[in-house]
Formats: C-alpha cells, sequence, structure tokens
C-alpha cells in the first residue's frame, strides 16, 4: 500500500494546490457552523424560579355612583318663578325654602273659598231655623208634616255645600302652600334650569333641580355570568342572600385610580340577569361623610380575593399568543417550552396563577422575543423573593 505522502508526490503540482486549499475552505466551514451551534445553545438569559406566596388580588367591575336619595323637586302649582333662595350646588337641610312662586292668584282663590264656606254656614243656619220652626206645627197639626220633610231635606243640603266649602278652601290653601317650595330631605342641590321670572308649572319637562342625599352613596356595578357562577360556586351560604351577606368589604377605584378612604358593602343584587348585557347588577353602599362622592361619579368596585399559596409571575416574564397568556418553562435540560397559563386575578405588575404552573418550576424572566420551543438556554438563576422586595404586590 502506498503511503498519502506517496500518492500527492504523484500528484501534479498545481492539482495538489487545489486540494490543499478545498481542504482548509471545509475546515474552517465546520468550525464556524460549530461555534454558531454552540452560541445559540449557550443563551444567558435570567431564569426565575417560582414560589407560592400568601397575596390578596381585586376583581374589579365598572361603576356608577348615585345618593341614597335623588328627589326631583317640581312645582306642584302654575306660576311665575319670583324667589329662588339657594344656589346651584348648596347644601341644604330638609324644610329649608328652595323656592317662591307668586301666590296672589292662590291666596284670592283661598279668600273666595273662605267667603264661599262664610255663605254656606249662613244657609246652614237658616235651614236649622227653618226645621226648628216647623217641627212643633207638625206635633200640633197646624201644618203638614211635608212642609217639615221639606225643610229637613234643604237643611241636608246646606249641610253638604257647607261641607264642599270647607274643602274648597283646604284646597286653596294647600295651592297656597305649594307656591312656596321647600326641601324633602337633606342633600345637595343640582343644576337650576330656571331664573326669576320664569313661568314653571307641573306640565314643564324639566324639574326645579334635583336634590340629592349623598350621606351615603350607592354604587352600582355588573357581574358578568361567569364571574356570578364563580361567586354562586365558591362563597359560603345556602342561599343568594346569605352569599351576599358574606361578601368581604369592598374599595372603590376613583376615576383618577386612587382607592376611596371609606370601604363599603354588597347589600342586594337585582333578581334577574340582564339579557341584552349578559350580566347581573349589584348594589354596594359606601359612607359618604366629607361629601367628596357625588351623584353621577364613575370608577371601580374591587373585591378583595385572599390567597393563602398563591403562584405569582412578573407581566414582563409572559407574552402573549392567540389571546392566550404564555412562560417559557425551563426543563431541567435547560431546554424551554411554551405554556399557557390561566390568571385568576392581578396586582401590581404580578400575575396569579390558577392553572399551568407550579411553585418549584423555572420561568425565563426576559428576553422572550428570542426563544422558540427547543431553545437551549444558559440559566442565570433570579431570587423571587429579592424581586418582591423590589417591587413588592
Amino acid at each position: 500500500m502506498k503511503s498519502k505522502r506517496s500518492v500527492f508526490a504523484n500528484l501534479p503540482a498545481g492539482l495538489l494546490y487545489s486540494v490543499i486549499i478545498l481542504s482548509v475552505m471545509s475546515g474552517c466551514g465546520a468550525s464556524s457552523a460549530n461555534q454558531h451551534q454552540e452560541g445559540q445553545q449557550a443563551a444567558a438569559l435570567p431564569v426565575l424560579k417560582l414560589g407560592a406566596v400568601p397575596a390578596t388580588t381585586f376583581r374589579e367591575y365598572s361603576a356608577t355612583l348615585e345618593g341614597r336619595t335623588n328627589v326631583e323637586i317640581r312645582p306642584q302649582v302654575e306660576g311665575v318663578l319670583d324667589k329662588i333662595f339657594v344656589d346651584e350646588g348648596a347644601y341644604v337641610k330638609a324644610g329649608q325654602p328652595l323656592f317662591k312662586i307668586n301666590d296672589r292668584v292662590y291666596t284670592e282663590l283661598q279668600s273666595n273659598a273662605g267667603a264661599s264656606l262664610l255663605a254656606a254656614k249662613a244657609n246652614l243656619e237658616k235651614a236649622q231655623l227653618e226645621v226648628d220652626r216647623l217641627t212643633p206645627l207638625v206635633k200640633n197639626n197646624v201644618v203638614s208634616d211635608v212642609q217639615l220633610k221639606t225643610a229637613q231635606a234643604a237643611y241636608q243640603a246646606a249641610k253638604a255645600a257647607v261641607a264642599q266649602a270647607q274643602a274648597q278652601l283646604g284646597s286653596a290653601g294647600i295651592n297656597v302652600g305649594y307656591t312656596l317650595i321647600s326641601a324633602p330631605v337633606s342633600g345637595y342641590i343640582g343644576r337650576i334650569p330656571y331664573k326669576v321670572g320664569a313661568l314653571v308649572g307641573r306640565a314643564e319637562p324639566q324639574p326645579l333641580t334635583v336634590l340629592s342625599d349623598v350621606n351615603q352613596m350607592y354604587a352600582y356595578f355588573s357581574m358578568s355570568e361567569t364571574d356570578f357562577l364563580k361567586f354562586k360556586n365558591e362563597t359560603a351560604g345556602g342561599s343568594i342572600a346569605e352569599k351576599v351577606k358574606q361578601l368581604p368589604a369592598v374599595e372603590l377605584k376613583l376615576a383618577d385610580n386612587s382607592i376611596y378612604t371609606e370601604k363599603g358593602k354588597i347589600e342586594t343584587m337585582e333578581g334577574q340577569f340582564d339579557k341584552t348585557m349578559g350580566a347581573i347588577s349589584f348594589r354596594a353602599t359606601f359612607p359618604n361623610t366629607t361629601g367628596l362622592l357625588r351623584t353621577g361619579n364613575t370608577g371601580k368596585i374591587r373585591i378583595p380575593e385572599q390567597f393563602s399559596d398563591a403562584v405569582v409571575v412578573p407581566t414582563e416574564a409572559t407574552f402573549e399568543l392567540q389571546d392566550k397568556v404564555m412562560v417559557f418553562v425551563v426543563a431541567d435540560s435547560n431546554k424551554v417550552a411554551g405554556v399557557p397559563i390561566t390568571i385568576s386575578g392581578k396586582s401590581g405588575n404580578y400575575y396569579f396563577v390558577e392553572k399551568g404552573l407550579k411553585a418549584g418550576q423555572r420561568i425565563v424572566y426576559s428576553g422572550l422575543d428570542r426563544l422558540q420551543d427547543g431553545a437551549v438556554i444558559a440559566p442565570q438563576q433570579m431570587s423571587l423573593d429579592s424581586l418582591l422586595k423590589v417591587r413588592p404586590l
């Protein structure tokens, strides 16, 4: 057998040079490919080991606020608005005068009704005298009893006329009283669309104002059918009313995302679902001693939910794929795999995981855009406790 040296020695010089160049290029290409593959496998990424921690999350529902009492102040008689005793936004007490309608027409009617009553009483006395005059004459057979019966009938008619006149006088007095409009409850005055001199009456579409009693506020919110079934299945109590009573105190997030200082209590719920919305309404009550809340405010009801050992995941360690929230789980071989998770709540920058992950598993914390299923990484271990100290729940 000939040695390689002797074989190459017999080749022409030009062919020998080509073989050497091809061998060197082939070796360099293989070395570069191996280095590139090793670089992909050794991507250094931060990895977080999950743990279970006690935590509180909140379910939020959009809410509208109303005062405990919202009374439309409307005139009961027609007339010219003479006086407005209050201003918009003012706080008034029950019984305090609000508006005055010109009462001249109604006082004249009251005087006329009084005069009619006096005339009716005079006729009643006259009829009584006639009955008294005829009664002994009938007993002595001086006149026939027909005359007495006629007089008695006239007396009854006069008595009815007195009663009618008294009713008319009372009605006139009520109308005079209606010209002074007072606050039926304590509360805040709303917008006043009318000015002094305007003609107002019962037929007007707008009320004089709206008076709101806001010492306590009602927050109305709706719960989807899914959330309602969860509430029904997970809350203690034999009936829906008992379950509502078992609900914890709730918070109110205001429009500026601040939390209202007082906590409220869910008290009632509607008896049926809204077919168009697929939701059922609840009512929570909040004290409003400072008067901060007003009718028409909006916000969000926050119902707390306690977790004794919740698996928490930073939001930046997740990504969305086809409407699913996903994480990259790191296996023992340092290979990553995308796993969908079910979220039960959120607090700040953390998700509470209901399904998909367990305490002790490892997930990739950042650099997710460079990963795909099956990729091998070089884990850089992170501490969940240290992260929670920097960014608490």
